[in-house]
């Protein structure tokens, strides 16, 4: 029995689901997903807003893990200082969102106006 099935033994069998590492990094190897990965925070929440606006005609998703929520599109997200602001609904400096990301996916360039996550190789 692997530690998966164990801990959904242990807790009830809640459905819990067993599944190889080496597959659930594959999945996330294969995919052109980038974006940030932000503390929980009203600068995460002004983030998923500010996401939508700024990534207009791309699906953004925004994934809520309670202490941290993910934000994702593919190939390219960019969030503004303009935009972070309003959604924040206060003066905002993108430095300021840095020190609230835990991670991200891609790779990043930063300037005081916007945040841009990005892909240069696609798979």
């Amino acid at each position: 029995m692997g530690l998966m099935a164990a801990i959904s033994n242990l807790f009830g069998g809640g459905g819990v689901e067993e599944t190889s590492m080496s597959s659930k990094a594959d999945k996330g190897l294969m995919n052109n997903k980038v974006g940030p990965v932000i503390r929980a925070s009203d600068v995460a929440v002004a983030a998923a807003e500010a996401a939508e606006i700024d990534n207009p005609g791309k699906q953004v998703q925004i994934k809520d893990h309670k202490a941290y929520l993910r934000i994702q599109c593919d190939d390219e997200c960019i969030l503004t200082q303009k935009t972070m602001q309003e959604c924040i609904g206060r003066p905002f400096e993108m430095r300021e969102l840095e020190i609230n990301l835990s991670s991200f996916a891609g790779q990043i360039e930063q300037s005081p106006e916007q945040v841009r996550f990005f892909f240069t190789k696609h798979v």
